[in-house]
């Protein structure tokens, strides 16, 4: 699957996003080193600490099926129906891709007109790991 293709998939994801309350919506795309793609959206909730974001919503739909070895993960997201920024993985969500991926896991940010692309390790430089324990 190529980047854009990818993109695209988290750009459909996104559209089922529940966010009544900040009206950021986000997709991702979450590539298995099988081929398959999991996806997720964001999930807010009245109270905040329950919501779950895009990225963690595909890791877990993902893991919770047996997958563990990923490739990459695209995402979008923003306010407005085409958000024109890209959107990074918040730490929590950081955190667990460190749990499950390599240092070179790509990460893809984009929208319908642009994409960039960082590892793991750009975005997370010092993490927390198995290693530590």
């Amino acid at each position: 699957m190529t980047d854009l293709e990818l993109i695209q998939t988290a750009i459909e994801a996104r559209k089922r996003a529940y966010a009544p309350y900040s009206g950021f919506f986000v997709g991702a795309a979450l590539l298995a080193a099988d081929g398959r793609v999991f996806t997720g959206c964001n999930i807010e909730n009245a109270a905040f600490t329950p919501t779950n974001c895009a990225e963690r919503t595909a890791f877990f739909k993902a893991v919770s099926e047996g997958v563990r070895a990923f490739e990459a993960i695209a995402v979008v997201g923003g306010k407005g129906e085409e958000p024109s920024e890209f959107c990074a993985p918040c730490g929590v969500c950081r955190q667990v891709m460190a749990e499950f991926c390599s240092p070179d896991f790509r990460v893809i940010l984009g929208n319908e007109k642009n994409q960039t692309v960082y590892t793991l390790s750009e975005l997370l430089p010092a993490s927390f790991s198995k290693s530590d324990l």
